[in-house]
């Protein structure tokens, strides 16, 4: 009886530690992708009577994105975020601009926030460009909603990572009213596209 206990006690203990690695295993990034200084993020959309594009350039912040492996066969997770500054839209316009910021409610919500959830599946090193799919949450003016995202990716010799995301929103999405002037007569679309470009380095 005791030996059985004995065998029972080593049988739970390597049970155990074989839960623990497989964890630890399964929460070790698969890839790190550090964030270069360079990115920019763009919206485009119309009014009823011309096309504007405003931007934030020179993203800055030393973020890193982690690729994890968790399930064969289901979609990589991806975690990371990106927080960008609405104040700092640039329409080339200084009207549009204003009328952006204040749209978006930049006073009381200064960032537009993208947080990285999932890829398809990874990109292949040293392939010019691959179409990936993914997800993310977008963060603005006090709502988050999530999307799949069209994903344009390359990875250089160097593990230089050039990532392209895009999609189309609404204003409507977070419960914004589209600007317009002149008491209506100039009207915006309620879509806009949104881009967003990143160059990564590989840190392993």
């Amino acid at each position: 009886m005791l030996r059985f206990i004995e065998i029972f006690k080593i049988a739970v203990v390597v049970g155990l530690a074989f839960i623990i690695c497989s964890y630890r295993s399964a929460e070790t990034p698969s890839l790190r992708w550090v964030l270069l200084k360079g990115g920019s993020l763009s919206v485009k959309g119309k009014t009823n009577v011309n096309e504007f594009t405003c931007s934030i350039t020179g993203y800055a912040n030393a973020d890193t994105l982690f690729l994890y492996n968790r399930n064969t066969g289901q979609p990589f997770a991806l975690q990371g975020q990106l927080d960008l500054p609405v104040k700092l839209f640039n329409c080339k316009n200084p009207i549009m601009t204003a009328d952006l910021r204040k749209t978006l409610k930049a006073k009381t919500y200064p960032d537009l926030s993208i947080r990285f959830l999932s890829l398809s599946r990874v990109p292949i090193a040293g392939a010019q460009q691959e179409n990936i799919k993914g997800n993310v949450e977008i963060s603005l003016a006090g709502k988050k909603r999530r999307y799949e995202v069209n994903y344009t990716i390359s990875i250089s010799g160097a593990k230089i990572v050039n990532l392209l995301g895009e999609r189309n929103i609404n204003f409507t999405d977070f419960d914004l009213e589209p600007p317009s002037k002149l008491g209506g007569m100039i009207k915006t679309e309620n879509q806009l596209n949104v881009q967003f470009r990143l160059t990564l380095s590989q840190i392993n």
